[in-house]
C-alpha cells in the first residue's frame, strides 16, 4: 500500500504540474461562450484512468478504500471556492446560468463538508453519508453541464472563458475531477459499511456459542 501511496502522490502533482503548466501555456484558452474540449479531456483522462484502475486492479481498488473517508469528506471544504463564481458573476465575468448553480452548490458542499465529515461517517448514518455524497457529485455535474452548453442555452450571454485561463482554469481540469474521484471513494467505502457491521455483529453473537459448546473463540 505505501506503494500506492507514493505512487499516487506523484501522479497527483504531475497532474496538478501538467494543469498549470497547460493553463499558462494558453492550450485551455477559448473564446467560445463554453469550455472547450482541451478543458474536458484534461479533466476525463485522468477520471478513465481511476475507472479502469479501480475495476481493473484488486490491490489499487483495496488501497483506494482504504483511504479515510472522513477526511476525504473534510476535504471537499474547498469547494467553499464556489463563492468566487458569484462574485464574478457579480461583476459581469461569468453567465449567471451557470455561475449560480455551480457557485451556490460548491459553496453547499463546501459549508457542510466538516458536519458531514464529523456528524455523519459511520455505519449509523450511512443513507445520509452517501445521499450527501451524492449531492457533491450532482453539484460537479451539473456545473461542467453548464459550462458545457452556456453557449447553447444563452447564446448572447457573457461567456465561459474565464474558466479556460488561469488561475479559473485548474478548477475544471485539476479540482473538479479530483473532488469527483473523492465522492466515489466515499460511496464505494460506505456501500461496505452495512456488511462489514453485520459480518462483526454475526462474530460476536457467535462467541458465546463457541464458549458452551467448547469451541475456542478466535
Amino acid at each position: 500500500m505505501k506503494a500506492y501511496a507514493k505512487l499516487v502522490a506523484v501522479v497527483l502533482v504531475a497532474w496538478f504540474a501538467f494543469a498549470l503548466i497547460a493553463g499558462a501555456l494558453g492550450f485551455f484558452q477559448n473564446q467560445g461562450n463554453r469550455i472547450g474540449a482541451a478543458v474536458g479531456i484534461a479533466a476525463g483522462v485522468p477520471l478513465v484512468l481511476f475507472a479502469v484502475c479501480f475495476a481493473a486492479s484488486d490491490s489499487f481498488r483495496k488501497f483506494a478504500l482504504g483511504l479515510n473517508a472522513r477526511t476525504l469528506t473534510f476535504a471537499q471544504s474547498g469547494r467553499m471556492i464556489g463563492v468566487t463564481f458569484v462574485i464574478l458573476q457579480a461583476r459581469g465575468v461569468l453567465p449567471a446560468i451557470f455561475a449560480w448553480p455551480a457557485g451556490y452548490g460548491d459553496i453547499f458542499i463546501g459549508a457542510t463538508a466538516a458536519i458531514v465529515a464529523s456528524k455523519l461517517y459511520g455505519p449509523s448514518h450511512r443513507g445520509s453519508f452517501i445521499f450527501w455524497q451524492g449531492l457533491g457529485i450532482l453539484d460537479l455535474v451539473t456545473a461542467v453541464g453548464l459550462g458545457t452548453t452556456a453557449g447553447l442555452i444563452r447564446p448572447h450571454s457573457v461567456p465561459m472563458a474565464p474558466m479556460t485561463v488561469l488561475p479559473l482554469s485548474l478548477i475544471p481540469t485539476f479540482l473538479v475531477p479530483l473532488y469527483l474521484i473523492s465522492h466515489v471513494i466515499c460511496i464505494a467505502q460506505a456501500r461496505g459499511w452495512r456488511r462489514a457491521s453485520r459480518e462483526r455483529h454475526f462474530e460476536v453473537a457467535a462467541r458465546p456459542a463457541r464458549s458452551q459448546i467448547g469451541v475456542p473463540g478466535r
